[in-house]
């Protein structure tokens, strides 16, 4: 996933790492005042998540977001990610139920 500019595999420790000390230095400034919102600690496994949720509510296919993510059946990223498609589901039916509520 991530190179050195050599074109190397870097280690994933190096990334979890270089991603804790990015959050602590933006959590923590050496000069001036603390963030009103500090990050929460992250994971690099939490950018895959990220990346697979706001594909999804952003209504691109599932069998697309599971090609993506490596997932080889998409019924994977269905079972991983049924919440997301839940709330998207639930709201696709507040906006019927509100035009309809608007034609009426």
């Amino acid at each position: 996933m991530f190179t050195t500019g050599w074109g190397d595999p870097i280690h994933p420790d190096s990334v979890g790492w270089l991603m804790t000390k990015t959050i602590r230095a933006y959590n923590q400034p050496k000069d001036g005042p603390r963030p009103a919102k500090p990050l929460p600690h992250a994971r690099v496994h939490d950018l895959r998540h990220i990346h697979a949720t706001t594909l999804l509510l952003a209504g691109v296919p599932v069998h697309v977001v599971a090609a993506r993510l490596g997932h080889a059946d998409p019924a994977i990223t269905l079972r991983v990610y049924a919440h997301v498609i839940r709330s998207a589901e639930v709201a696709a039916a507040e906006v019927f139920a509100r035009v309809m509520g608007e034609v009426a």
